[in-house]
């Protein structure tokens, strides 16, 4: 886990494509993180919204607290906000189970 220098961001694992800003993050705005990197947000970001720590290709999966949270709608560069408006969700999706899965049963109290 890090956070970054000035306690502004969070970081949970290593190969996280993004950090958690724990306050606002004014356009600007320059986190650094020993051991790397050091990003500069490109747009203002609110506090407990995400910030790109490098560069996402467009459909590339995104990574957070050592998960995949969803996909990259478009090309997120270093420092862009990372939120609904650019990262698609996975979770749940139907259209993306391996073939031939078995479709989940409804719980009973849902039916």
């Amino acid at each position: 886990m890090a956070v970054s220098r000035d306690g502004a961001a969070l970081r949970l694992k290593d190969d996280d494509h993004v950090a958690v800003c724990l306050r606002d993050i004014p356009a600007g705005g320059r986190l650094e993180f020993d051991g790397g990197p050091s990003i500069t947000a490109r747009a203002a970001i609110p506090a407990g919204h995400k910030i790109a720590l490098r560069a996402i290709a467009a459909g590339e999966l995104i990574r957070k607290y050592g998960q995949t949270i969803g996909r990259a709608g478009v090309a997120i560069a270093p420092g862009d906000h990372v939120h609904i408006h650019n990262v698609e969700g996975t979770r749940g999706r139907g259209d993306l189970a391996p073939a031939g899965a078995e479709p989940l049963e409804p719980k009973a109290a849902l039916r």
